[in-house]
């Protein structure tokens, strides 16, 4: 058995995400995307600091590694019906993915909530890959991801406010 040290966990869970082919930088494009019109001198490398510093929390390895495990699950037909196809379609009144990614957000204050809505809705970059029911089941991970990116653009905006 394993032991569930902290940066085990970590490690893991940016594994898992590398291979369900998400890679940091994806994210950090996507936090370029929210923030880049408020900060013009942003760079590519500060959004990606911040991607890691959110990536850092347990909060957001424990929403990882159980939203992309019950992606897989799904993607195996491992769930019992109806949750197998209500997840299969992803379906938009079920919810439970969107509150898995608000836990990250939480994490980081009010203005995660506004960044998260807007990605949510307009899923750039990644995300729409994501979306994509022909890449695979990531009903939980868009949505995962889309909060680790406004959790990392509110760390951002909080840290530039603090400048």
């Amino acid at each position: 058995m394993m032991k569930n040290h902290p940066g085990i966990v970590e490690e893991t869970a940016k594994k898992w995400l590398s291979e369900r082919g998400v890679a940091l930088e994806d994210i950090a494009d996507l936090v370029y995307t929210l923030q880049s019109g408020y900060y013009p001198k942003l760079t590519k490398e500060e959004c990606l600091d911040n991607v890691n510093r959110v990536l850092s929390k347990r909060e957001v390895h424990n929403a990882i590694l159980t939203g992309i495990q019950i992606d897989r699950l799904a993607e195996e037909g491992k769930l019992a019906s109806p949750l197998q196809e209500i997840i299969d379609r992803d379906e938009g009144l079920y919810g439970i993915d969107e509150i898995i990614a608000l836990s990250i957000v939480n994490v980081y204050g009010s203005i995660g909530f506004t960044n998260y809505g807007y990605i949510d809705k307009v899923k750039p970059g990644i995300l729409k890959k994501l979306n994509n029911k022909n890449y695979g089941c990531h009903t939980f991970l868009d949505d995962i991801v889309g909060a680790i990116a406004a959790a990392a653009s509110s760390r951002l905006a909080h840290k530039t406010e603090e400048s």
